[in-house]
């Protein structure tokens, strides 16, 4: 069976990580993969996936006016047997001009996030009724307006890879001292692409409040994208050397599971694999409460939970997680939170699912 799952970057985001793990945790017998892309930003996910086998069609040298023209005819000649649609325009696209496609994929979509921009999210309703089964990637995601009136509906957390975060977490201590934290640092990270649901602002604010009451914390930042130069300026502003933007850190994942601390301070999120990535190393998350994070983060178990946009209650809930019987809760808590998040059983998921379809 070929399966062709078609997203519209491969950038190091949410999405994408999920799409990545998922595949390289795929059962190997029985199916072949491609994964068509408009634009991969980053060589890392591209490699990750050739390495394993997976054929990747990446279209960013493509002009960007006839990448979707392009698409159309990549995955036409590709002649899949499934076709998994992760982004909502292109999906919509695909859906349509798979009708005339023989032999005719079956159609299944994976919903990411919980909003859509207005235009794309009545595009994505028109068609959604050509897919055979959608899948959310959390249960906040099924409740979304998003997959309202979705075809057979089916809720997925898709999870990472957990052994391979815990064997990070031992290696800790040299991860550190390759980014210069200190001796006795309290090491809080946030990884994120540096877009507007981000909320970076949040975030600075809330890292200067700590780290004025607690000489021990550290924030390192890292991320990429269209506001990389005015988070740059933000951070470089407070003059705070406790407080660094690393830009672009390939294999992030290693830098959290060094961390004593993630925080996320988005406005909004689908299911964002950094909190995955944390709970599978043990790492302790404090995050607004948005989109699927409290179905992984329960406050004051495993991490706690903040109003989005509150810079003040944000900063009190990292200065709260930093106590040390509290941290030790935390920790403990997020450690026996590993089984939600693990990557292994979504791969059997799907590989059941794509016979299922197709049967």
């Amino acid at each position: 069976m070929h399966v062709c799952e078609v997203i519209k970057t491969l950038d190091v985001g949410g999405a994408e990580v999920l799409l990545v793990e998922r595949l390289l945790a795929s059962p190997a017998a029985g199916k072949r993969y491609t994964v068509v892309c408009l634009r991969a930003s980053t060589g890392e996910l591209v490699d990750r996936l050739r390495s394993s086998g997976v054929q990747v069609v990446d279209l960013t040298t493509c002009p960007r006016a006839l990448r979707l023209p392009r698409l159309v005819a990549v995955v036409r000649a590709l002649r899949p047997d499934v076709l998994n649609l992760h982004s909502p325009l292109p999906a919509s696209l695909l859906r349509v001009t798979s009708r005339f496609s023989r032999p005719r994929p079956v159609l299944v979509s994976t919903v990411h996030n919980v909003r859509y921009r207005l235009p794309t999210m009545l595009l994505d309703r028109a068609t959604g009724w050509l897919d055979a089964r959608t899948v959310a990637v959390s249960p906040q995601v099924t409740r979304a307006v998003v997959s309202r009136g979705a075809r057979h509906l089916s809720t997925r957390i898709h999870g990472v890879d957990v052994a391979g975060q815990r064997r990070a977490a031992m290696d800790a201590g040299r991860t550190r001292r390759e980014w210069d934290v200190p001796d006795g640092a309290f090491l809080i990270v946030h990884v994120a692409n540096l877009r507007p649901q981000k909320d970076h602002e949040v975030l600075i604010e809330a890292s200067a409040r700590v780290v004025a009451r607690d000489p021990r914390a550290v924030f390192l930042l890292a991320g990429t994208g269209p506001l990389r130069e005015r988070v740059a300026r933000r951070v470089a502003g407070l003059r705070l050397d406790a407080v660094r933007f690393l830009g672009a850190v390939p294999n992030a994942a290693r830098l959290i599971a060094a961390a004593d601390l993630l925080v996320l301070s988005s406005s909004y999120e689908g299911l964002p694999v950094v909190v995955m990535e944390a709970l599978a190393a043990g790492v302790p998350v404090v995050s607004t409460g948005v989109g699927g994070v409290p179905d992984l983060v329960q406050d004051g178990r495993n991490g706690y939970l903040t109003p989005p946009g509150d810079p003040g209650a944000l900063a009190e809930a990292i200065l709260r997680a930093m106590r040390p019987e509290d941290h030790a809760r935390l920790r403990d808590g997020a450690l026996n939170s590993a089984d939600l998040v693990d990557i292994s059983r979504t791969g059997e998921w799907f590989d059941r699912l794509y016979d299922d379809v197709r049967a």
